[in-house]
């Protein structure tokens, strides 16, 4: 923070009539004396060192919007399959609030195969078929929890910490902590598929109280990557090189006097907007690549999808962006239709999810970046162990939402490949042991980025706010 402007917040009433008694005098004396304070213009997106030496260079999140059925593909459970129909114990349900689900419901086991793969053995189902050929490389968390049930809710506490709109984001945090590696594309890039926003709305990606510079940058794999960078109608790249220079040097005066982080904030966008204009599409096109790459991913030029997104994170990683994060909506698998059943509709959703992740870990592999790369992937909570109740008389199984107990996947980045941790009980409805909270992951994902997340902090209201607010311990666990 700009050091007039932090004294500035730090005074109040008392401090001013202290030290105003000296007069106007005493007042000229004090403004000549902090003139030297005033903070030179710098770049808020400047490359910079984390606390220790990091694992992680950079996060590739896929956030798999509604939260998938993780009994059915992640966290096998023999005893839930072997009571399958019968009546769901009343003490799991006893003081338990669900969206969509009330009186006694009928326990489901899956209805998927699941095997174990890899060397260590890692169960996964048959909904994911082409994850079983990077086994090796998945860390399984079955022991998360979280404290919401609901999508928006339970979206923005795993991405701000908070249930409330209003705080930074994860990847604002870490571009915040980070800075970029290149001056040419933001250091936070959004990519959303399947046609909708996250449930948490722009606040799952946003910079909250941090200077607005930290917000993801929302691209697109159709049409302009990005809206409103095109030069306006009538003004050539010349023109509009001039009108910034103009913008530039008001804005520092501006800067110099005030001290305002929004201001160096408004500087580096309107820069940062200008090189994006000829940066951003060079990386955004996937005509460059590979066919035999563009196939593995089952990727399609032109359109937006979960693949074409997954291409791009590599590409966007690979350039020099900090943090990557996908969305992609149809994860919500109450079994209210087919396609969100934990079938056929499972089967087709899986297809798109599991061979672009699959070609991504392998395309990071074989350019030797993985080991360097966090990849994240979940949902914002789990799903239950038994029917919803609304389809309890359906031919169509699914499951309704569930915040106690389920899984997440990590790979690359300084995180152990091959196993599971952490266990959930017989019947998945409560962590047996290694309990993982969202903030846990979250301190975990700081420290793989070099910060020790109780110290990543920005004065806000009177007071150092964190990701992690007042919670959260490292998983060390499942560090390599």
């Amino acid at each position: 923070m700009n050091p007039k402007l932090a004294m500035i917040q730090a005074n109040t009433r008392r401090h001013f009539l202290q030290q105003s008694s000296a007069g106007l005098g005493g007042i000229a004396l004090s403004a000549l004396m902090n003139d030297g304070a005033s903070a030179a213009v710098v770049d808020p997106l400047a490359p910079r060192k984390p606390h220790f030496e990091a694992t992680a260079k950079q996060v590739i999140y896929l956030h798999l919007t509604g939260s998938p059925p993780h009994l059915d593909l992640f966290d096998y459970k023999p005893e839930l399959v072997k009571h399958n129909d019968e009546d769901c114990p009343n003490e799991f349900l006893e003081g338990q609030r669900f969206a969509f689900t009330s009186g006694v419901p009928k326990l489901m086991g899956t209805p998927r195969k699941f095997e174990q793969h890899g060397e260590g053995g890692v169960w996964l189902s048959d909904a994911v078929p082409h994850f079983h050929g990077i086994a090796d490389e998945l860390c399984v968390i079955n022991s998360m929890t979280t404290d919401q049930f609901n999508h928006a809710p339970a979206e923005l506490l795993v991405y701000t910490g908070s249930p409330r709109s209003g705080r930074p984001s994860l990847g604002a945090w870490a571009t915040y902590g980070l800075g970029t590696e290149n001056a040419n594309l933001p250091g936070f890039v959004v990519l959303i598929s399947s046609g909708v926003q996250p449930n948490g709305g722009k606040n799952s990606f946003g910079s909250g109280f941090l200077p607005s510079v930290y917000q993801g940058v929302q691209c697109r794999s159709k049409g302009d990557p990005v809206l409103f960078a095109s030069d306006p109608k009538g003004m050539d790249r010349e023109l509009r090189r001039k009108s910034l220079d103009a913008l530039r040097d008001l804005n520092e005066l501006q800067a110099k006097e005030l001290g305002h982080p929004e201001t160096l904030t408004r500087i580096a966008q309107y820069e940062l907007a200008f090189r994006m204009q000829t940066s951003v599409p060079e990386v955004m096109n996937i005509n460059d690549e590979p066919q035999h790459t563009v196939d593995a991913y089952g990727a399609k030029p032109g359109e937006s999808t979960f693949a074409n997104n997954c291409l791009l994170a590599r590409r966007l990683v690979e350039n020099g962006v900090r943090y990557v994060q996908l969305f992609d909506w149809g994860w919500d698998f109450h079994g209210t239709g087919e396609g969100t059943g934990l079938e056929s509709g499972l089967t087709n959703k899986c297809a798109t999810m599991d061979k672009p992740i699959t070609a991504l870990i392998n395309d990071l592999k074989q350019r030797g970046m993985f080991d360097e790369t966090l990849i994240v992937i979940g949902g914002e909570f789990g799903r239950t162990p038994f029917r919803e109740g609304r389809t309890a008389k359906s031919a169509v199984l699914g499951r309704d939402h569930y915040p106690d107990c389920y899984s997440m996947v990590l790979a690359g980045g300084g995180v152990k490949g091959g196993i599971h941790y952490g266990e959930s009980d017989e019947l998945g409805f409560r962590v047996a042991r290694d309990k993982v909270h969202i903030h846990d992951l979250q301190a975990t994902i700081m420290h793989l980025l070099g910060f020790d997340h109780e110290r990543l902090t920005y004065r806000f209201q009177g007071r150092d706010y964190r990701l992690t607010d007042v919670h959260g311990e490292v998983v060390h666990g499942i560090l390599a």
